[in-house]
């Protein structure tokens, strides 16, 4: 299994990932520089991580919001998946994580980002970005593999590989 996963904000990317027990890469570990405001890091350095990555293990999962990462993966990919499970469920599931130490030194950290998390999930179907729901239709319509589209929770539930 060699899976690209890509979805809003909340959609169940990771907690996705993580229940299929092989090895995953969050893009966002290596989608941002750490300053101050953040700034997108170098696709350039971006792939050569996601490389570094792919190149050493024989199964794996490579999921984020970032279409224009995820296309760097596809031609290595097995399956493409798109979660889609609205807005409402991605709020949700974002209000009900648990802390992320690999992106916040503390779960005050977090929770302090969550209003602008929640703004950025609800911008999904009107920004026009690599992080946008247009982003994630075009790769997935652009893309002639394996693919499919989880528009549920349940979906995303009972999806098996």
């Amino acid at each position: 299994m060699r899976l690209v996963v890509v979805g809003n904000s909340g959609s169940g990317k990771s907690t996705l990932a993580k229940r299929l027990g092989v090895p995953h890469l969050d893009l966002d570990t290596l989608a941002w520089l750490p300053t101050e405001p953040p700034q997108r890091r170098p696709i350039a350095e971006s792939a050569a991580a996601i490389d570094a990555f792919v190149a050493t293990r024989d199964a794996w999962v490579v999921e984020g919001c970032y279409a224009d990462l995820a296309e760097l993966v596809l031609p290595r990919c097995t399956q493409l998946v798109w979660l889609e499970p609205g807005v409402e469920a991605c709020l949700a599931n974002a209000r009900a994580r648990p802390w992320e130490p690999h992106k916040y030194a503390s779960r005050d950290a977090q929770d302090a980002n969550l209003a602008m998390l929640e703004a950025w999930i609800r911008d999904y179907a009107t920004r026009d970005d690599a992080c946008s729901l247009a982003g994630h239709r075009a790769l997935f319509e652009r893309f002639a593999g394996s693919k499919q589209k989880l528009a549920s929770r349940d979906a995303i539930a009972a999806f098996v590989p």
